[in-house]
């Protein structure tokens, strides 16, 4: 149960992050996008911790949401706030900060081209509250994605509400 926690949690932040690198080149659409996290220091037994197999999900971005947020939805899910935004011709770096079980801070880096192409970087620290302790937690979470099309098909719109 903890580690399906864990993923949530960690998928949330860099969904909210990959969706601001996204909407930041304008295109609405659906996306592809890979995800691998490495644990520096993990608060599981050795072995026991969530994979660093990369994954691979598509993620639908609406023109309502572009429009509606200015190009950045706000985070509805999970536990993470981006905030202190610097916008760059080709990206953006961020803080962000994450409550709950998993309380953590750390910075996000984005960089895209023009062509729909996208990479993240997520790095956090902090602790993750196992029961009436909490064990340290440090990860990078790196995100490549590629714009697939305008049309999301049956992929429903990430985060904020329309």
């Amino acid at each position: 149960m903890r580690l399906k926690l864990v993923w949530i949690a960690v998928t949330c932040c860099v969904l909210a992050s990959a969706i601001v690198a996204w909407a930041q080149s304008r295109k609405a659409g659906l996306y592809e996008v890979t995800t691998t996290m490495t644990w520096q220091q993990s608060p599981f037994p050795a072995g026991s911790g969530p994979s660093s197999a990369p994954r691979t999900s598509q993620v639908c971005v609406s023109q309502a949401q572009i429009d509606k947020y200015d190009g950045i939805p706000p985070q509805t899910r999970g536990d993470c706030q981006v905030t202190n935004m610097v916008k760059k011709a080709d990206g953006y770096s961020a803080s962000i900060s994450c409550t709950g079980q998993m309380k953590t801070d750390g910075t996000v880096d984005a960089t895209y081209d023009g062509a729909g192409r996208g990479k993240t970087r997520v790095h956090l620290t902090g602790a993750f509250q196992m029961g009436p302790s909490s064990k340290p937690v440090e990860m990078t979470i790196l995100s490549d994605s590629t714009y697939k099309g305008a049309d999301c098909g049956g992929v429903k719109p990430v985060g904020a509400a329309q």
